[in-house]
């Protein structure tokens, strides 16, 4: 008798343990637009159905909805250009988290993302998301003269977009990869605003083009509050993001204009450091391929790093930041907020005017070396317009003997050139 009793506690303390792992019996949820073979019809009515740790499968078909995921859930597409998710009238495509808890281990792939008012994929407040193979297409539908009317309140101070194709706003070791984002304000957009910091981030593998209002990438610091009010807290941060062999080409053609990749400080406070840009092809953008800005005291922009991409045919700087012509990379800071740690190593840069633009008025030091400096004696290959140092040494600028010499590249301002580097990086 007793060994019975035994035996039927184990089996119910077992029975208890397997309810507790229950995320280890993940459904899969299957959605179609006629709702048929015991598939949902929306996508939403999937969400609702599902627990943490689920599947959901969305066959072929166009799906006129936001959808919201605010728990651990897979939300897979047949691919881009067959599920699509159309949020004509809608705020968003997909978003992903709230402001209010935190969400994590969120995966979406495979779809068309497209007619949202403002991002196609807004992902706040989340860790450890992956975003894969989609196509973010005409989204940002309310821009308006350059200004968004009816933008959430914690997107404090987006300027000619309305978050752009895909945004993260407070996120943290999430990929972003594979995906295109083309004919919104903004391509892909990294920013801290009043949700939180946004950082270890990897973006790569995406292509983002024909963005016109604004940058294909965007890194940028913002304050926590809507100016004039003011911020009870210190901007949060968008630091060791990681931005890789991504093309970048065609975006910011509009009247203000904006870069392959920019990383941007706004108000006094804001921080934006310790990011790669690495391995890109950025080209033909309105404003330089890679464009760093500080506008402020009290400002963290420090430890970028900027290698090995390929940069040719971008536009020039404007307003306060302005460079003397088209521009491959350009470091500004003004207001008392030195630059430190920038490095600028092994970019192949041609057809602009300026390769290397440096202007400041605050002592910023950046080491530029490693770099293939193309264009002849009709391109300064590095500008130093300011007060602080840069090492220009271990360059090729185009010959073997160095700026100034025939068919070389030239320098201007104070740069530290030689040794020169007697043939092209490979």
């Amino acid at each position: 008798m007793v060994r019975k009793l035994l035996g039927t506690t184990i089996v119910i303390a077992m029975l208890t343990i397997m309810v507790q792992v229950r995320p280890g019996f993940a459904a899969t949820i299957c959605v179609n637009p006629a709702g048929s073979g015991g598939c949902l019809a929306t996508i939403g009515a999937a969400v609702a159905a599902a627990s943490p740790g689920d599947t959901i499968v969305v066959a072929v078909g166009t799906y006129n909805e936001q959808v919201t995921l605010t728990e651990s859930l897979s939300l897979v597409g047949a691919g881009a250009g067959k599920s699509i998710i159309d949020a004509n009238g809608q705020p968003t495509g997909i978003t992903i988290g709230t402001t209010s808890a935190p969400t994590s281990g969120v995966t979406v792939a495979g779809f068309t993302v497209e007619n949202a008012d403002f991002e196609g994929i807004l992902i706040q407040n989340a860790t450890g998301v992956a975003v894969l193979n989609n196509l973010v297409q005409h989204n940002n539908r309310s821009l308006t003269a350059g200004e968004c009317p009816g933008l959430p309140s914690q997107e404090t101070l987006e300027g000619f977009d309305c978050g752009e194709g895909i945004h993260l706003l407070g996120v943290d070791h999430s990929t972003i990869s594979g995906n295109t984002s083309v004919n919104n304000a903004g391509g892909i957009l990294l920013s801290d605003d009043a949700v939180g910091p946004t950082h270890d981030n990897l973006i790569s593998g995406n292509r983002v083009y024909n963005n016109a209002a604004d940058c294909g990438i965007t890194l940028a610091s913002h304050p926590t509050c809507a100016p004039p009010a003011t911020c009870s807290t210190a901007p949060y941060g968008v630091y060791h993001n990681t931005i890789s062999n991504n093309v970048s080409n065609h975006n910011g053609t509009a009247a203000e204009g904006g870069a392959g990749v920019g990383i941007f400080d706004s108000v006094p406070g804001t921080s934006n450091y310790g990011n790669v840009i690495v391995g890109n092809i950025l080209t033909n953008n309105g404003l330089p391929g890679v464009a760093m800005h500080s506008h402020a005291p009290d400002q963290n922009l420090d430890d970028n790093q900027i290698t090995g991409n390929t940069i040719y045919g971008n536009g020039a700087d404007n307003g306060d930041t302005t460079t003397p012509g088209k521009t491959g990379i350009n470091v500004f800071t003004s207001g008392g907020s030195p630059v430190t740690g920038t490095v600028i190593s092994g970019n192949s840069i041609s057809n602009e005017k300026v390769g290397v633009f440096v202007s400041d008025i605050s002592g910023t030091d950046v080491e530029a070396h490693n770099n293939n400096l193309f264009g002849g004696s009709t391109t300064t290959g590095i500008d130093n317009g300011g007060a602080g140092s840069v090492n220009g040494t271990a360059n090729w600028w185009g010959c073997p003997t160095g700026p100034g010499a025939s068919g070389c590249s030239k320098v201007a301002g104070t740069v530290a050139v030689s040794p020169v580097l007697p043939q092209p990086v490979q």
